[in-house]
């Protein structure tokens, strides 16, 4: 099994996704995406192996930055993967990937459907 978790070790989220990977026997791949920024393909795939219809569901809408880009209005799925790449704190975390399928760890539970 090869597990990847697309994490950020300053969200309590991220850290009790590993957690549990960790406690199912699971050593995951561990991709700190702020420090190693993902791809525009790379954000293409995630959101297909989440069965995402749009990269919307994939972003932090919350994030003063998303707000400050007003991406609230853009509807070109290419520029939100670009604002995602350019700003990595807009994607959704954690993400664990095993298999080509996706689970997103809100809550943390989720990414047991995909091991």
């Amino acid at each position: 099994m090869s597990v990847t978790i697309y994490h950020n070790p300053r969200c309590s989220k991220s850290r009790e996704t590993l957690a549990l990977l960790e406690s199912n026997n699971v050593q995951p791949t561990v991709v700190e995406y702020l420090k190693t920024p993902l791809d525009e393909a790379q954000i293409a795939t995630l959101v297909d192996q989440l069965g995402f219809s749009s990269v919307r569901e994939l972003m932090r809408t919350k994030e003063d930055i998303y707000k400050e880009l007003d991406l609230k209005s853009e509807q070109d799925e290419s520029k939100l993967r670009a604002a995602m790449v350019a700003n990595p704190k807009l994607i959704e975390r954690p993400i664990v990937v095993n298999n080509n399928k996706a689970a997103l760890g809100r809550p943390p539970e989720n990414v047991l459907s995909v091991l």
